[in-house]
């Protein structure tokens, strides 16, 4: 006779992300959104102004770059902070958009490149929204 083994019982609620790693989340997305805001505010000082292209051009990196940061921030939130791999999904997807994005901007394809851009800010504000909902939810 065998004594009866205790398999390990799969939790019922799934580990949450720990309180750094989802603000950490959050500011990703909000900075996000700031820098594509700022984006359409440079890009009508290009029509206006003769710096507009050099504030555009810093702008677009930084943009790029807190695209970068929530990509980082989703991964973080995943894997050490225990939450699911969703958020990583739209990082990911928001990062290929920013990739399509800069790249019409250098070849100067304004007729894709800005609706592109509006539709980048709706997403990030959409993203920004889910995340202050699920926060709400989880207080």
């Amino acid at each position: 006779m065998t004594a009866p083994t205790t398999a390990a019982t799969p939790q019922a609620h799934p580990a949450r992300p720990s309180a750094r790693t989802l603000t950490f989340l959050r500011v990703s997305v909000a900075l996000q959104t700031v820098t594509l805001f700022l984006q359409a505010t440079t890009a009508g000082l290009l029509l206006a102004t003769s710096y507009g292209e050099l504030l555009h051009g810093i702008g677009a990196r930084v943009m790029y770059g807190a695209s970068m940061l929530y990509l980082l921030a989703a991964v973080l939130a995943w894997r050490p902070g225990g939450g699911g791999p969703r958020p990583i999904l739209y990082a990911s997807g928001f990062l290929l958009l920013a990739s399509a994005q800069v790249v019409l901007g250098i070849a100067h394809v304004p007729e894709v490149h800005v609706p592109l851009g509006v539709l980048m800010f709706g997403l990030s504000v959409l993203a920004l929204a889910a995340h202050a909902a699920t926060s709400r939810r989880a207080r």
